[in-house]
């Protein structure tokens, strides 16, 4: 069957037609747009039919949205509001547009639990092994925009992904650094969540505390980046260049990240597995296997053994989300009550 798969995010849109059968899973078509671009997702939907389906050849049969952000349900349809775009989304709205009678809206991390079951071995790094008890829980997160986090529970013969908006949780440091992060940020911020250091964001507020202490100058390449440029600058700065600032700012970032994760883990006991996704751990993936990420995420005191037992994956495929979409959409199609 045709289906239509979304991953919608703050900043980036991807949308595909895709061809399921038996849990295969084949792009037909897909295009890429800036989020910001469109007052909504029924314009960028349309451009997009009009450019890729535009005599209908493709007949969807259901279609699926992973939306970062939280979504309600509101009797049999949904409605969500993007965390960092101004949107609206009503799966009603939508199904009405496309003349599709199965339209669901779903987080963006539950998308990415349900396109887990769709990844291949080249698709993974392996930072940890661990031992992996049958239909244990598990857990998704990442950092990019924002920082998300699902859940996957087994039930009846297949994984099922829940949401969570975890990562507003407040922002816990564990060493003075990282106390002294946390007292700079709350006099800009007030309250200091852990998406406010991890995302693309968080990542530039890192390096900006870094620099105002001063164990490194700045170099000459950043000193004159624009906010907006700063995250993929320093990032190559810092991994191409060994600029000592930006490493720092790298290092310190990732701690954060591979300790936030640990805490995830123990709260949900993911034996099954954690699977770092988002767009920044690819983009960092030689740093966080040098060992700093994982050396805090097992980082729990009379709990390590527990977080050590736990296999840790970094998700290369930056499509993985919108794979899940369109396993769900394809199984929503064939079942509705069966997600």
């Amino acid at each position: 069957m045709y289906v239509l798969a979304g991953d919608l995010g703050g900043t980036k849109t991807l949308l595909q037609i895709a061809e399921v059968r038996d849990a295969r899973y084949r792009v037909l078509r897909e295009e890429r747009y800036a989020s910001a671009d469109y007052e909504g997702l029924v314009p960028m939907i349309t451009d997009f039919f009009d450019t890729h389906n535009p005599k209908r050849a493709y007949q969807i049969a259901g279609a699926c949205l992973g939306v970062a952000g939280p979504v309600a349900e509101q009797g049999s349809t949904q409605v969500a509001m993007l965390t960092n775009l101004p949107w609206k989304l009503d799966s009603g709205d939508i199904a009405q547009a496309l003349a599709v009678n199965h339209v669901r809206l779903i987080n963006d991390f539950q998308a990415i639990g349900y396109g887990i079951a769709a990844l291949g071995a080249d698709d993974i790094v392996t930072l940890q092994a661990g031992q992996r008890p049958v239909h244990a829980p598990c857990i998704t997160l990442g950092a990019g925009t924002g920082l998300g986090q699902g859940i996957l529970i087994w039930r009846d013969d297949h994984y099922v992904a829940l949401p969570t908006e975890g990562g507003h949780a407040g922002f816990a440091p564990t060493d003075a650094v990282q106390m002294d992060l946390l007292r700079y940020l709350h006099a800009r911020f007030g309250r200091v969540s852990c998406e406010r250091l991890l995302s693309g964001v968080g990542f530039v507020s890192i390096y900006q505390f870094l620099r105002e202490r001063g164990d490194f100058p700045e170099s000459e390449k950043l000193a004159v980046m624009t906010d907006n440029d700063l995250a993929p600058a320093i990032t190559h700065v810092a991994l191409v260049d060994k600029d000592p600032l930006a490493m720092q700012a790298v290092d310190l970032f990732l701690n954060i990240y591979g300790a936030h994760a640990g805490d995830v883990a123990l709260t949900v006991l993911a034996s099954g597995g954690v699977y770092i996704a988002g767009g920044i751990a690819a983009k960092m993936i030689s740093a966080i296997r040098a060992g700093g990420f994982i050396q805090a995420f097992n980082d729990k005191g009379r709990m390590s053994p527990l977080t050590q037992a736990m296999p840790v994956y970094v998700v290369m495929n930056p499509h993985v989300g919108v794979m899940g979409a369109a396993l769900v959409a394809a199984r929503m199609a064939k079942d509705p009550d069966r997600m």
